[in-house]
């Protein structure tokens, strides 16, 4: 969707009326630690420049899928990701350009530190990673509290660590007092950096955290929309928004065509070749790429149910976009409030969330959990990621869910975090046997037993095992993915849910 032109009279001198999506100004906002508050500033100038009538265009470095619902509050748009390990470095300025087409900036939130990101693999999903394949200039948040002069020696060091990376200013988060920041700036003047703000403490943006991170929008929205305002006027007031913009505008160009749902399903390579056995024929030659399905606009395209809601927040924009454009026609519900799934559903989408916090209402909705099951009986297709898994188990924290899938699930105080290696170890809705994918996982559950007699996925990193559950059409288990990096598995899912 094209973010359209900004306007309006607190508009910045010299911004465009929408730019080519290769050449839209755009800034990575990082920092050296996470908790140095790149939320709380990507998110506000997200708002401040929004309010001068900018079209923003939200990103987000990695896997994460709250902030960009608080980027989202603050642009009025889709926040997007940009993850290079599940989709690989080549995809990042393409996916960039089909979020940014047609706005006047974009604001890349990076990830942990400037220079963390896969484990084990060098820069790869790293912020200074996406930010040399954007060609674009860095903001370094840099928490100020109990130093000094010390600040240009971390802000020299990070700024001289790699030489593709540019960091062209700093903002200063955490600031004391008005002395404080004298100092920090004298000491700042040395360093060759520009400071670009200054922000003071200030409790009234703070957003609640529990066990996963940030609390979602959707959980709270009137907050939410409270503290993003506060966010926005902090920024304003703290940040020279007219240098932050020119530096936006010194992002090289991006050469190549912004993703695009069609045609990444229609060059989307074939299923892999099924591994032969000692002694057998020799399997059949490769065939051409096939071309999306077609079905008529408005006859016969397969109803694909996704759960929304506060119990499922978790998806990429990307997914929904590859379903449309495979065939079917996406229906969104609410598991806390449908006591129905849509009209016409033939195939479900269960992804991330919080049902651990909702277990209560998921377990009182009995008409939906006795839908749910009966379209699982019936061989529809089903994907399930996460909390999609917990909520297909017998039981959550003891209380009834689907019953799906003959397994339990409970609460866990050990956080599992981190990308996975996967290959698909049996034949579903979603792959064939012997797919590989990349994707991460990201919760403090357990699901007792782990895996079902034919498993989803078998898991390379960190250590080798099985997970997941393959039974009929429904394909669940606790691995994310990010299905513009495979988006063959949205086109047979679509033809499985056409067919069934």
């Amino acid at each position: 969707m094209s973010c359209g032109a900004g306007s309006g009279p607190g508009s910045l001198s010299g911004f465009g009326s929408g730019s080519g999506a290769g050449s839209v100004p755009r800034l990575v906002i990082a920092a050296p630690a996470s908790g140095s508050g790149k939320t709380t500033v990507a998110t506000g100038l997200m708002a401040a420049f929004a309010s001068r009538g900018l079209a923003v265009s939200p990103h987000k470095v990695g896997p994460d899928y709250i902030d960009p619902g608080y980027h989202s509050l603050a642009s009025g748009r889709v926040g997007r990701n940009l993850d290079s390990y599940m989709c690989g470095p080549e995809l990042i300025a393409p996916l960039f350009a089909h979020g940014a087409r047609g706005c006047d900036l974009a604001v890349v939130e990076g990830v942990m530190g400037l220079f963390d990101g896969a484990s084990g693999e060098g820069e790869l999903a790293s912020t200074a990673h996406v930010a040399k394949l954007l060609r674009a200039p860095v903001v370094l948040v840099v928490d100020a509290s109990s130093q000094s002069r010390s600040v240009a020696a971390l802000v020299h060091g990070f700024a001289s660590w790699d030489p593709g990376v540019r960091i062209g200013g700093v903002i200063l988060n955490k600031v004391a007092s008005d002395r404080h920041e004298a100092l920090l700036r004298e000491a700042m003047d040395q360093s060759g950096v520009p400071v670009l703000g200054a922000l003071r403490r200030a409790e009234e943006v703070g957003t609640p955290s529990r066990h996963l991170g940030l609390v979602p929008v959707a959980e709270r929205r009137a907050e939410a929309v409270a503290a993003v305002a506060a966010m926005g006027a902090r920024v304003r007031a703290g940040c020279d928004l007219e240098a932050l913009f020119a530096l936006a505008r010194g992002a090289g160009s991006l050469g190549g065509a912004a993703w695009d749902a069609g045609e990444a399903l229609a060059f989307s390579p074939p299923p892999p070749l099924p591994v032969p056995s000692p002694g057998a024929a020799p399997p059949d030659p490769p065939v051409a790429p096939r071309a999306r399905p077609r079905t008529p606009d408005g006859l016969n395209r397969p109803v694909v149910a996704v759960a929304g809601g506060s119990a499922f927040t978790f998806s990429y924009a990307e997914q929904a976009e590859l379903l449309a454009a495979a065939g079917a026609e996406v229906v969104r519900f609410d598991p806390l409030r449908d006591e129905q799934l849509p009209d016409g559903t033939r195939g479900l989408v269960l992804g991330g969330g919080f049902p651990e916090v909702f277990g209560p209402e998921l377990s009182a909705n009995e008409p939906l959990r006795k839908a749910v099951a009966a379209l699982a009986e019936s061989g529809a297709p089903i994907a399930a990621e996460c909390a999609g898994l917990l909520y297909l188990c017998r039981e959550l924290d003891g209380l009834p869910m689907c019953g799906v899938i003959d397994a339990g699930a409970r609460m866990d105080a050990q956080l599992t975090l981190g990308y996975r290696d996967a290959v698909a170890v049996s034949d579903s809705s979603l792959a064939e046997a012997g797919t590989r994918m990349r994707g991460h996982e990201f919760h403090r559950t357990v699901v007792e037993p782990g895996a079902g007699t034919a498993a989803a996925w078998g898991l390379r990193t960190p250590v080798r095992r099985v997970e997941g559950f393959v039974q009929r059409g429904v394909h669940a288990s606790y691995l994310h993915t990010h299905w513009a990096g495979s988006p063959g598995v949205a086109r047979r899912f679509v033809e499985r849910c056409a067919g069934s």
